[in-house]
């Protein structure tokens, strides 16, 4: 049955909805008036869909572009459960209707209620899932699809979860290690732009009668305190509008490509990149390859998962020549770019027919490597940050102290 949304009123006025499975919008709001429920709005969780999809070529006010969406979480979470569910040897329609019935989102209900409506009218899983691709992204569907096929599907929802999960954890790692440099950072410019508009400028006035030589740094400091007071707003506008006009450049192609090349060269950062590039690379090529999906469709699959453009090319660079012939640590190697590692394990995986395995091993290495830099990094950039700002307070505190010397030093003489 296809899955139908829907807006009602219970019996005490109280506006609800929610998603229910019928045959017809007449059978669905039958449903409802038997739950003494007054429908109000019915529509059909496909064509509703359908319609998000046309809306995202525009602008929308909730951003809901494409259809529902889900956070890895919670893709993870329903992969878990179809495993679990289709590994006990249910129906697949059985399957998504009971993990329907488990989710708690409103948008996961409706996706799987969407999914089970389509593979009620024959179509395979894959295929079904593939008409939500803000959800299911190409790597997903791929490996059902060759789960369908090689008929273990369950197990390969159970990598994919466990890929999806690592995944975020990865993810969360970097954001959670870049969370303390950006506060100080934060910290330190609000800090020192309060003592600039605020406190400077009153002290200054101590100064003003005064007629002895004021320090150069103390003139600095007023020069720059004026300056943030009467043109504060207009440099805070030019930094916007450096950062909008920047984004801007980056829309073309050969730009973008371009600072992504410049990226890479960075003395810390660029090597932080191009690990984490790598480790998904080569980790989305292992779960593909272990799955039973052919090496030249998962090669082009495993190229969208990049970012960095310089990269994305060369990995498409890679899938033109594996399917010239080449080998797969040939073609790496030819466009050198990615770390000797991934290239040396993957010559060693073709040579003893075990790829699949030794991509994942790369993968795991290049992680704890990626999390290594990314602590060596912040140790790094931690004592910079309080350095900064220790020495801007520094600098304001002699500014105002230095010509206050120097007037008790006139008065005792």
């Amino acid at each position: 049955m296809p899955a139908f949304t829907y807006q009602a009123l219970d019996a005490k006025g109280k506006k609800v909805k929610g998603v229910i499975e019928g045959d017809s919008e007449r059978h669905v709001r039958n449903q409802l008036r038997a739950k003494q429920l007054k429908p109000l709005t019915v529509k059909s969780s496909h064509k509703k869909a359908a319609n998000d999809n046309n809306k995202s070529s525009g602008f929308s006010l909730n951003f809901n572009l494409g259809g529902p969406r889900l956070g890895y979480r919670d893709i993870s979470l329903l992969t878990r459960q179809l495993a679990s569910l289709i590994q006990s040897g249910l129906p697949l329609d059985e399957v998504l209707q009971a993990t329907a019935k488990q989710s708690r989102k409103p948008a996961a209900k409706t996706i799987m209620l969407q999914v089970r409506s389509r593979v009620l009218e024959g179509l395979s899983l894959a295929q079904s899932m593939a008409e939500l691709p803000r959800v299911f992204d190409h790597l997903y569907r791929a490996m059902i699809r060759a789960g369908e096929s090689s008929g273990y599907l369950g197990p390969v929802l159970e990598q994919l979860a466990d890929y999806t999960e690592r995944s975020q954890e990865t993810k969360q790692k970097l954001q959670m290690a870049m969370i303390y440099p950006i506060t100080m950072l934060v910290v330190s410019i609000t800090v020192v732009s309060i003592l600039m508009v605020k406190v400077v400028p009153k002290l200054m006035g101590l100064f003003e009668n005064s007629k002895t030589e004021l320090p150069f740094a103390t003139k600095l400091l007023i020069a720059m305190s004026n300056f943030l007071v009467n043109y504060g707003f207009f440099l805070l506008l030019g930094v916007v509008g450096v950062a909008i006009f920047i984004s801007w450049l980056l829309k073309s192609e050969s730009r973008q490509k371009k600072w992504h090349k410049m990226q890479l060269k960075l003395p810390v950062f660029g090597n932080l990149i191009l690990q984490s590039q790598s480790a998904r690379y080569s980790s989305t090529l292992g779960l593909l390859t272990n799955s039973g999906v052919p090496l030249l469709e998962a090669l082009k699959i495993a190229a969208q998962v990049l970012t960095n453009r310089v990269l994305k090319e060369a990995s498409a660079e890679v899938a033109m020549s594996v399917q010239e012939g080449m080998s797969l640590n040939k073609a790496l190697a030819q466009v050198d770019v990615f770390p000797p590692l991934l290239v040396q394990m993957v010559a060693s995986g073709e040579a003893n027919g075990q790829l699949a395995e030794q991509l994942l091993h790369v993968s795991k290495n290049q992680e704890r490597e990626l999390e290594f830099s990314v602590n060596t990094a912040m140790g790094l950039l931690e004592p910079f940050m309080v350095l900064f700002m220790g020495g801007m307070v520094v600098f304001i505190v002699m500014a105002i102290l230095l010509p206050i010397f120097k007037l008790n030093q006139m008065v005792g003489m």
